[in-house]
């Protein structure tokens, strides 16, 4: 029984062995294939067919990679600004612009609303004490939002020029409630918004320039509002003192006083009653003293004595 066993299990190896294999380099060059798998390497065989459709997608893709790896991305083809470019006959990138024409959002027809100034009779820009636009409720009300939001930190909301950057050591800026502000045409603010004027930058990208005559709207409102007198009301209107309501709302009376200007701001100067109200200092001397150092007040004085000495003496009269 168990001999029987070892001769079938011999048997079975031996038609294993005898057994036709197909492996992958037969397949491939289509020699020494077995009889049963020829059919399969024959000219419509199946493996042929799927082997050529490999071969022809393996080419394709490493087609597109070397062509793709050749281009470099900062190599690219585009005109870079204020660079030559050989694809114009001038060798110039940037083109220049047609005649008579005007790029969107760039006529600005309207010059005075874009730069707040007119020309004058003696050919020279002047300021105007007038708005490029009617002033309504909703303009004084931007125009409030973008003065406490922009201007407030220096100038303060009531416009004194002590905000709380100076407070803590920047140089007074202006007060608009002084002799000076308040002659100045209202499209002058218009102006030093756009432009900047000493210690103070311009807010030409802050503000867009329908705003920056919205502030200065409510520049001249504020004016008008801290210069108020009782005449100025209408007849009949209860009239109440600021330290009244300070007090009313538990604040000191000094609370309603002019400001003070601080130790620590640049330049501080006594306050004059004839700044205006609320009487506040100044940002500068009205007479500023010139000091000049003493060794070139020496060359100066020299230079004036050899002057007058040389100077003809002059013809007697006949």
């Amino acid at each position: 029984m168990g001999a029987s066993r070892l001769k079938n299990r011999d048997q079975s190896s031996g038609l294993r062995d005898q057994a036709p294999r197909l492996t992958l380099s037969a397949l491939l060059s289509c020699r020494r294939v077995p009889h049963p798998f020829r059919a399969l390497c024959g000219k419509g065989g199946k493996a042929q067919q799927a082997i050529n459709r490999i071969l022809v997608l393996s080419g394709f893709a490493i087609l597109l990679l070397v062509s793709g790896c050749r281009q470099d991305m900062q190599d690219q083809p585009k005109l870079i600004p204020q660079r030559g470019s050989a694809f114009f006959a001038d060798q110039r990138g940037a083109r220049p612009q047609a005649a008579a024409t005007v790029a969107r959002g760039q006529l600005r027809a309207d010059s005075y609303f874009y730069t707040g100034v007119v020309q004058g009779a003696n050919g020279h820009r002047e300021e105007k004490n007038e708005m490029p636009f009617p002033v309504t409720i909703e303009v004084l009300r931007r125009g409030q939002e973008r003065f406490n939001i922009n201007c407030s930190p220096c100038h303060s909301r009531v416009g004194n020029g002590l905000g709380e950057i100076v407070q803590r050591g920047y140089k007074p800026a202006a007060n608009f409630h002084d002799q000076v502000r308040l002659s100045q045409p209202i499209s002058h603010y218009f102006y030093v918004m756009s432009h900047g004027y000493g210690a103070m930058p311009d807010y030409s990208a802050q503000l867009a320039p329908v705003d920056r005559w919205a502030v200065a709207a409510y520049i001249r409102a504020l004016q008008l509002s801290q210069a108020a007198t009782v005449a100025d009301l209408p007849q009949g209107a209860p009239v109440r003192s600021l330290k009244e309501i300070a007090r009313e709302r538990g604040l000191p009376e000094s609370f309603a006083e002019p400001w003070k200007l601080p130790a620590t701001a640049v330049q501080a100067l006594p306050p004059e009653a004839k700044q205006g109200r609320p009487a506040l200092a100044p940002a500068n001397a009205p007479n500023p003293k010139l000091l000049i150092p003493k060794g070139k007040q020496r060359k100066q004085d020299k230079q004036n004595k050899q002057n007058k000495q040389n100077k003809p003496a002059p013809a007697a009269a006949r």
